[in-house]
């Protein structure tokens, strides 16, 4: 059999974070009733015309300077032409002729090492509405409350070779957007959807294969299991003598199959013309400096100078900084408390673990700088067992409850009271003899049990700082 490489190409569709649409003034808020947030414009009524929201070039601009791409000085929108249900205008405002973006790259982990995907474009464009397949009633309803929502398309180069690299891609892709609060970049709600172009071709070869197009996967197990079955679908048809259709094709995850939509269209299918209602984007140099100088800190960044500011090891800058509110809250705690590796075992251990159980997103928590740092103070002083502060922690993460006035309403602050302490203490020495006797003749491992039975004693409310000491204190007496 003939060793066969896969060659991946995406199109990746983001729905940027402004309060309203592209080219009216509509909420772009996701879970609006249906066809809440429409209006002539946006529903492609006769005689309507479409103003561009600035905000939106501003963030499509932001995107393309942290992807390292050429931001033209002028751009303009054109119409792309095609009927369907959701398409209320019957054409959606894109650019094809004159993009903003051009000529960018982003540099992704693989397992063979570090390798750059390039960016061929990114596009602004509007979002289509949204189709509901009502089965019961065998009808199909749209809900207009995303069309007109902005986009950005990122239309990546053939660089990828794997479900793996493609996804290494998107999720430094995702990062990056997330960090310039240009999206939520959430892809159970669409806002971030990805079509996977895949070619095979024999290994060696300079010429690229025909490729197939998966549309709108929005989840990274959508992804990789299309990728791999796509693959494996071209392969056996080249082994067979046949030849591989340049088609759209859509996947069912459920299935774990595609099956073929359309052929695959060309540009000249759409009928593209330039859009006569809008006049193109001119972005001044000053402009442009204006946004360049608005871009935040982004991931890559923020790590080297956690592992160099704050003596982070490698794993830990990476937990701390995969979101941007996780980082900022990171700083923030650390700057109040002065303890960072404190603060960050409580982001790598408690945080990551409440965010897993919950399905909660980072910028849904109730986490505050404050009460963290104080959190922290509370534990790492012995105020609070490590049991005690896991609880408060969980009130924090959930409701923002302060620390200190939750412990003390639930009667959790440790008991630190030397004479209480002293005496618990005595009773357990004297309880148990040849624990004692063991750990003084050298078997300091007794230590631990002697501790636990003062904490049993104590109902797990002493000092443990306080309980070390005072142990030994009266060990060696």
């Amino acid at each position: 059999m003939k060793q066969y490489e896969t060659v991946i190409g995406l199109e990746v569709h983001v729905e940027l974070a402004t309060k309203t649409k592209i080219f009216c003034g509509c909420s772009t808020a996701f879970g609006a009733p249906p066809n809440a947030h429409a209006c002539p414009v946006c529903t492609g009524m006769p005689g309507s015309l479409p103003v561009l929201n600035k905000k939106a070039v501003e963030y499509a601009a932001a995107v393309g300077l942290a992807a390292e791409c050429e931001i033209s000085s002028f751009s303009r929108f054109d119409r792309k032409n095609y009927f369907y249900p959701d398409n209320p205008q019957n054409y959606q405002i894109s650019q094809l002729y004159e993009p903003l973006c051009r000529n960018g790259r982003v540099e992704i982990e693989t397992e063979s090492g570090r390798k750059y995907v390039g960016i061929h474009e990114i596009h602004l464009e509007e979002d289509a509405g949204k189709l509901v397949h009502d089965e019961w009633e065998d009808i199909s309803l749209v809900d207009y409350n995303r069309s007109g929502v902005p986009l950005i398309e990122i239309v990546s180069e053939p660089d990828m070779r794997s479900a793996s690299e493609a996804i290494a891609y998107l999720e430094k892709l995702r990062m990056i957007i997330q960090y310039l609060g240009a999206s939520d970049c959430r892809l159970q709600e669409g806002s971030m959807r990805a079509d996977v172009n895949i070619s095979v071709r024999e290994t060696g070869s300079p010429q690229l294969g025909t490729r197939t197009e998966m549309k709108n996967l929005n989840s990274f197990r959508a992804i990789t299991r299309a990728a791999a079955h796509e693959t494996q679908r071209q392969i056996s048809l080249l082994e067979s003598g046949a030849a591989v259709i340049q088609e759209t094709r859509r996947w069912d995850d459920a299935k774990g199959c595609s099956y073929a939509m359309r052929s695959k269209e060309d540009a000249k299918d759409y009928r593209y013309f330039p859009e006569p209602d809008l006049v193109p984007v001119v972005i001044s140099t000053q402009w442009l400096e204006q946004i360049r100088a608005a871009q935040p800190e982004l991931r890559d960044e923020r790590m080297r100078r956690y592992k160099k500011q704050y003596g982070l090891p490698d794993y830990d800058a990476a937990i701390v900084t995969s979101s941007r509110q996780m980082a900022d809250l990171f700083e923030e705690a650390s700057a109040i408390c002065g303890k960072p590796k404190k603060v960050a075992n409580w982001l790598m251990g408690e945080t990551m673990r409440l965010l897993k159980e919950s399905g909660k997103e980072p910028d849904e928590w109730k986490l505050d700088a404050g009460k963290l740092a104080k959190l922290v103070n509370l534990a790492d002083s012995g105020d609070l067992s490590n049991t005690a502060a896991k609880e408060v922690f969980e009130e924090l993460f959930y409701h923002g409850t302060d620390p200190q006035q939750y412990a003390e309403e639930k009667g959790m602050r440790a008991v630190s009271d030397e004479e209480t302490l002293r005496s618990v203490i005595g009773e357990v020495i004297r309880s148990n003899p040849k624990s004692v006797q063991d750990y003084r003749s050298g078997k300091e491992k007794v230590m631990g049990f002697l501790v636990g039975q003062t904490m049993k004693a104590m109902k797990g409310r002493a000092n443990p700082g306080m309980v070390n000491q005072l142990l030994k204190e009266l060990l060696q007496q």
